[in-house]
């Protein structure tokens, strides 16, 4: 991979896309502009990727070279999936990289999104309610819901008993909203066919046992929530990043670490989708999302970086112990942190 040369503004920083198609007008964007930030740009091939991929300032992994690399994860994970972008997180972090960024092959960057915090460590507003909130409304009066929100909650009031405060907190993991097709449900989809175009320079963090989906469309990973960073593998791939959140939430809260949602940094020009099929792959999530929260509630976690494993374990373990997982999950996700703990 070509460097670029200049002055370094931010810690060691890469960018991890997966994409099953040809270099498209987005990802052309995203490797120039990386080079000119110093950025490291990463893209994970699959199975359904063009044999002939190339892209000027990208380290581009096809299925044959992640095989090739010394982590037992490449070789034991599906492939078809989204979660071959874990693959893309341990080649970022295995390079030194201190800040992950991640994103998808049809969002296009805003400037903003070249200006993400360089710490988790911020002075801002957080909101505290002991219960899910719907994030979107904050930013906006349309009646819209995150992918992964409750269904039983759409209708209900979306802040419940909120507090605000300003304060100094840490936020390792940052999501930015996308503008115009926003991450939203295949039934929000369905139903309502608008643009969504969210309020400009806010941010808000979520304080403890305060609940919001998350997904991989615009997110900023500090290097100590790194280990959070795995996508499961034996859900869908509408899913994987959203059961991701509620596990990655769960073990933040007894860490009193703080997730940060701010305005779009990205607007979104999606790729062409079967709302049905999307619809799906999302059914077990429609089902089950409302009561994963109470059930990983109930855990008995430690706090501490060093009991993430462990921790990372026990929610995954809930999953399984309730079917919404298979057992194949836990070795895939004993793979993960094996491979994280030889590259520390």
């Amino acid at each position: 991979m070509q460097k670029a040369s200049g002055k370094k503004k931010f810690p060691k920083t890469a960018l991890v896309i997966t994409t099953i198609s040809a270099p498209n007008k987005c990802l052309k964007l995203f490797a120039e502009k990386c080079h000119k930030n110093l950025i490291d740009f990463i893209v994970i091939g699959d199975k359904k990727s063009p044999e002939n991929f190339s892209l000027k300032f990208t380290d581009y992994l096809s299925v044959e070279n992640q095989l090739n690399l010394d982590f037992s994860l490449a070789k034991d994970a599906p492939t078809n999936h989204y979660s071959r972008k874990n693959i893309g997180y341990l080649r970022a972090i295995a390079n030194g990289s201190q800040i992950i960024l991640e994103t998808d092959d049809d969002n296009f960057p805003y400037q903003q999104f070249w200006k993400f915090n360089s710490t988790p460590q911020i002075n801002t507003q957080s909101v505290s309610c002991n219960d899910w909130i719907n994030v979107y409304r904050l930013f906006t009066n349309q009646n819209v819901w995150a992918r992964g929100f409750p269904l039983e909650l759409v209708d209900a009031d979306y802040l419940p008993k909120a507090i605000f405060k300003k304060e100094k907190l840490k936020a390792p993991i940052q999501q930015g909203l996308a503008d115009i097709d926003a991450d939203v449900d295949a039934l929000f989809r369905l139903s309502n066919k608008s643009e969504i175009k969210f309020t400009k320079g806010t941010e808000i963090a979520l304080g403890k046992n305060t609940w919001s989906p998350f997904n991989s469309q615009n997110t900023v990973w500090h290097k100590i929530a790194f280990p959070l960073l795995y996508l499961p593998a034996t859900c869908s791939s509408r899913l994987t990043d959203i059961w991701r959140s509620y596990v990655a939430q769960r073990i933040c809260f007894d860490n009193n670490w703080h997730v940060l949602f701010q305005s779009p940094t990205v607007y979104h020009q999606r790729n062409q989708h079967n709302l049905l099929k999307d619809f799906e792959e999302e059914y077990d999530g429609y089902l089950n999302n409302y009561q994963i929260k109470k059930g990983l509630e109930k855990l008995k976690l430690k706090p501490g970086e060093k009991k993430i494993p462990e921790n990372l374990l026990k929610c995954y373990e809930w999953f399984v112990k309730h079917k919404l997982l298979k057992k194949k999950e836990l070795f895939l996700l004993e793979c993960w942190i094996s491979d994280n703990e030889n590259l520390t």
